[in-house]
């Protein structure tokens, strides 16, 4: 190749694929490389052996080859095989080889004839050969042999094509010569991944073993089914002469007489034969390697690029070491304490982009979940009223009161803020949840030692246990300190004498913020009539006033604006057909809410989503519905009663001051809760990681036990390592390598008129030129008879190879078919350049 860096890239990729097979991975940097594809007893065998000049492969019925065999040829001084998964064993006796051979196909497919895609690696030093890499693949059957499965042909396909869909494969199709080449498996499967014939190199077998008058001179110059890389014809030892154990270099002897004798093929012996058939493979593997070189040197650099790091910290690792374990344990917990502090924080390097976590969802359990369940909370109107009323009236008892009486206003307030407990103690619950799961996001980085990463989570999901405990007694304690006193005297009481004035003065506030955004977002109209379109999603815009809902975000297409007044919010039960999660809003007063619709129902893609949405339009004022108890008739029919002037002026009363004093509360608790959270939860249990978890490590047991790694981070970190090696060492060799390196351009273009449409079948010949096998008896075409015309064709797709209407043949030959007939040729007949 006139380049000692081009004659190592062969190397180079053998290496290459030794590091990935060995590490039990498929190597993901589709290296160049020849892959053998041929039918049964179709020779591709014979071929691989007489490149070796040696024995090796297994013999007999059935699928001979049931896995991949990586066969690494490399030319050396001395001659022995190596088997990647007998790593320092030399073989120098080649039957052992093939026992070898069939020994690991056994282990792995059992003995029934099944067939595994996992490869066998073989390489073999000989100085009889050329640096090649081929892939043996198992010849392609119809029927099923012995306890094979049914559907053993679509196996074998679907391991073909997982080796030659891959544009860094060249196919080397194997069609003996005395079967019809318009029917050729191999050139079938090549047709359909490589359909322009840029990476098929055709090889023709047992042209021995032809027809008398026969021959395959069309093929073999590329004139029937031309391929860009032509054909090879190769002569292999028939079964006889393998019974009969006759040496391969007497093999090759008789192949080069059969061509330099045969009448025929005289003309180019020279490129015909299996030592042709090497240098060819060679020269074209290596020249497809130097066409590759750029993409797969892109490849090699962000492979590397993205394993320094990590092998940086896995280089000079000694699992065993004492002092190592320590130090990486102090890491570890550091690291642990460093990320959990930043996921709460909100500074963290690796940051969620799917879904809140952390700080932020806890953030968002303050101030939209926590207010949303404080308001699902609260009374229905009518309730509090009645409720109000016997109050009253019981306080009176026999009396008719002058005064509206206190007592009926402390008894109400108290037992509203005693709902209050059910909110708080949810929001503490749901703040303990999301610190656990950051507990668990943040161990993850511990998963290669899974007792370190156990007793971490074990250690720090108690101690936030213990928390918690105390925080619902803190919580609970708030409430019931609002329970010991009620503060009449609060500033912002409605009893107070300018307590209207200020509460006028925030209503002109309020309605001078402006119609604001709240939230923006994306919602599908669940009950939209299939007549209309069916459910559609819109960009939706919730203000202070309006929801709005438009085509896309840009906001330019407007479809509907929904103002808020009289609207609330009810639940609705998810349908079994469908995924998302569905709310509905509605009119208080009955009225449509959107056209036709007495409701709009809207459906997000999480519980989540929705009462993310529902606490939003909580803030806007639309509340959720109150969910009301069914009452009987009886009771309606005794408890009914109409409330005299007087009475309905003080229940109102006591409703305005309730209302006044629960919202001091709620603000009061909404204030509070947070900061008791933070302060004996979150913030402890930070300040905990940080002092106290490497201690309770060291005391919970044997730290070198802690430290033990899994059996994948070992094998992760050997894998690592390896595979790092081998990629610097394949960028050191492609680095060497000169671009002026001379190399054999592709072939150009050839005529694909005789190709049909994908899939098409196969019609009968309309012309003696057909490429059809003679039946017996079938007479060749006249000996003057004129040619087709020679089309040179576009460079077409490589498709149907049954499909053959039109082929350019010589003039005075036989139709061209294999096998051809042909008269004997005359003596006088001189052979064509």
């Amino acid at each position: 190749m006139g380049n000692r860096g081009m004659e190592e890239l062969i190397p180079l990729v053998n290496k290459l694929q030794d590091a990935f097979s060995s590490i039990g991975q498929a190597c993901n940097l589709d290296l160049p490389q020849i892959a053998v594809v041929g039918g049964q007893s179709a020779g591709k065998s014979s071929v691989l052996e007489n490149f070796v000049g040696r024995d090796f492969l297994p013999r007999g019925s059935g699928i001979v080859t049931r896995r991949p065999l990586v066969l690494q040829l490399i030319s050396a001084t001395a001659e022995w095989a190596e088997f990647l998964h007998c790593k320092g064993k030399k073989f120098t006796d080649f039957d052992e080889v093939r026992q070898e051979i069939e020994g690991e196909t056994d282990r792995v497919t059992g003995a029934n004839k099944g067939i595994s895609p996992v490869p066998i690696n073989l390489r073999v030093y000989s100085p009889h050969v050329l640096n090649l890499t081929l892939i043996d693949l198992p010849g392609i059957t119809k029927v099923p042999v012995g306890d094979q499965p049914v559907d053993i042909e679509q196996q074998i396909r679907d391991m073909i094509l997982q080796f030659i869909t891959k544009e860094s494969c060249l196919i080397l199709a194997v069609t003996p010569a005395n079967t019809d080449l318009a029917n050729s498996d191999a050139l079938k499967l090549a047709k359909d991944v490589d359909p322009q014939g840029l990476r098929t190199i055709g090889v023709i077998t047992k042209l021995d073993l032809m027809d008398e008058g026969t021959d395959a001179r069309d093929i073999l110059e590329n004139k029937l089914l031309p391929l860009r890389r032509g054909y090879i014809g190769v002569v292999n030892r028939s079964q006889k002469d393998i019974d009969g154990r006759k040496d391969i270099k007497a093999a090759l002897d008789a192949e080069r007489k059969f061509f330099l004798s045969h009448a025929s093929y005289r003309h180019m012996a020279e490129k015909m034969g299996t030592p042709r058939l090497q240098r060819v493979l060679n020269e074209q593997l290596t020249n497809h390697i130097r066409d590759t070189l750029p993409a797969f040197r892109s490849k090699l650099q962000s492979q590397l690029l993205a394993l320094d790091k990590e092998a940086e910290e896995y280089r000079g690792y000694r699992p065993d070491d004492p002092s190592r374990k320590t130090k990486q344990l102090l890491q570890m917990v550091q690291q642990f304490s460093v990320d959990f502090e930043k996921r709460i924080e909100g500074s963290g390097d690796q940051v969620d982009t799917v879904e809140l976590s952390g700080g932020a969802k806890i953030n968002r359990i303050f101030h939209e979940r926590f207010p949303f369940e404080l308001v699902k909370m609260e009374c229905d109107e009518k309730e509090m009223r009645r409720e109000i009323s016997y109050a009253i009236k019981n306080i009176h008892g026999i009396r008719t009161g002058l005064f509206t009486p206190d007592m009926a206003f402390e008894a109400i307030v108290k037992k509203q803020v005693i709902k209050l407990k059910g909110p708080c103690v949810k929001c503490v619950d749901m703040v303990i949840q999301e610190l656990i799961n950051t507990v668990r996001q943040c161990s993850n980085k511990l998963e290669c030692f899974p007792m370190l990463r156990e007793e971490t989570e074990r250690i720090v999901t108690s101690h936030i246990r213990d928390r918690e405990s105390r925080a619902k007694d803190q919580v609970l304690l708030l409430i019931d300190i609002q329970l010991s006193y009620i503060n009449t005297n609060h500033e912002d009481f409605i009893g107070f004498a300018n307590a209207q004035q200020r509460s006028s003065q925030t209503n002109k506030s309020q309605s001078s913020a402006g119609n604001q955004v709240i939230r923006k977002g994306w919602l599908t109209i669940n009950n939209i009539s299939i007549m209309k379109g069916g459910a559609k999603e819109y960009w939706f815009v919730l203000t202070a006033e309006s929801l709005s809902w438009f085509k896309d975000d840009e906001e330019k297409e407007k479809k509907y604006m929904l103002p808020l007044d009289n609207l609330k919010v009810r639940d609705v039960e998810k349908s079994f057909m469908s995924s998302k999660h569905i709310f509905c809003i509605f009119n208080t007063e009955s009225r449509n809410v959107y056209k036709d619709n007495r409701t709009l129902e809207l459906a997000c893609d999480s519980q989540d989503d929705v009462d993310s949405w529902k606490s939003s339009l909580l803030r806007a004022g639309v509340y959720p519905e109150k969910v009301m108890a069914v009452e009987s008739e009886t009771t309606t029919a005794t408890e009914n009663f109409s409330m005299d002037p007087q009475l309905e002026r003080k229940v109102e009363t006591i409703r305005n001051l309730v209302d006044s004093y629960m919202a001091i509360v709620n603000k009061c608790i909404r204030d509070l809760m947070p900061k008791t959270i933070m302060h004996l939860m979150i913030n402890n249990v930070k300040d905990f990681i940080n002092a106290e978890l490497l201690a309770q490590l060291y005391s919970a047991g044997d730290q070198n036990a802690l430290m033990d790694e899994s059996q994948e981070q070992a094998q992760r970190r050997d894998e690592v390592l390896r595979t790092h090696q081998a990629l610097t060492e394949a960028l050191a060799i492609i680095g060497d390598i000169s671009t002026s390196t001379i190399t054999v351009p592709m072939p150009p273009p050839v005529d694909n008129s005789w190709v049909g449409g994908p899939g098409s079948r196969r019609s009968p010949p309309s012309s003696p030129t057909a490429p059809r096998r003679m039946s017996s008896g079938q007479r060749p075409a006249p000996r003057g008879a004129p040619p087709p015309p020679n089309r040179p064709g576009p460079l077409g797709p490589f498709n149907n190879i049954a499909d053959s209407p039109q082929a350019p043949s010589r003039p005075n030959r036989a139709p061209p078919s294999i096998p051809s007939r042909r008269p004997p040729p005359s003596p006088t007949r001189q052979a064509p350049p």
